[in-house]
């Protein structure tokens, strides 16, 4: 009996020793995989897939110039839309194209030009169309060149300092900018525009549109730091 007796409580001994070590492993194993998840989450005062960048909006006062030639106006492509709220809305929606708008001034009498107002500035509107039947995206500042009565005088037109943002043009759907334009009365020192060159954000190909006061004159600011007459983005 004593035998018995002596073999069970050894049985019960060993059961007891091997549901402790059971637990303490489980434990370690408990221990290390919290370990693993603190390692795997987001570095400290950074939120996973932030990003710091800011739209483009050319120099105060417009100092900065269009670059209408070769590389096009301040698009609204890549990582510049993403930063300004348009890339991500506008997934899969292709640029606009040259091919594909057709420009114009607007001269309705609510968007003519008041050449008469304080320091002969003023503002004038060039509307964009879609003329294609699908879907496209801009933003950002374009290109614009204007040439003088004898076509050999250029001059690239500066930016201003506004924000921007992409939008979505549908087909047959249109949008504007202002250009700030300083008139003057004098008969020195002035520009007289004959045709206006507009390069759509992030193109190369211009649209030609003729200037419409071709008895009105501007002030020769070309080689001024913040000229009076400047162009301002899309939308």
């Amino acid at each position: 009996m004593r035998s018995n007796a002596t073999a069970r409580i050894a049985r019960r001994r060993s059961f007891r020793v091997a549901a402790a070590v059971l637990t303490a492993a489980a434990a370690l194993t408990l221990t290390a995989c919290n370990g693993d998840a603190k390692s795997a989450g987001p570095a400290d005062g950074a939120p996973a897939g932030s990003s710091s960048s800011s739209g483009s909006s050319g120099s105060s006062g417009g100092a900065q110039g269009s670059d209408a030639k070769g590389k096009g106006g301040s698009g609204a492509d890549g990582e510049q839309a993403a930063a300004e709220g348009g890339g991500r809305a506008h997934a899969g929606v292709e640029r606009c194209r040259t091919e594909n708008l057709e420009a114009a001034f607007a001269t309705g009498e609510d968007a003519l030009p008041d050449r008469d107002g304080d320091g002969g500035s003023t503002t004038a509107s060039i509307v964009l169309i879609n003329k294609s039947t699908s879907s496209c995206r801009i933003g950002g500042f374009p290109g614009v060149d204007l040439t003088s009565i004898n076509g050999g005088e250029r001059w690239s037109l500066a930016r201003s300092s506004q924000k921007w943002s992409s939008l979505e043009l549908e087909g047959g759907q249109s949008t504007s900018f202002t250009l700030n334009l300083a008139f003057t009365k004098e008969e020195e020192g002035f520009y007289q525009p004959a045709w206006v060159e507009i390069t759509p954000p992030n193109e190369t190909k211009s649209l030609k549109i003729e200037w419409p006061w071709e008895n009105d004159s501007l002030v020769d600011q070309r080689g001024a730091t913040r000229p009076a007459t400047f162009v301002n983005p899309i939308g």
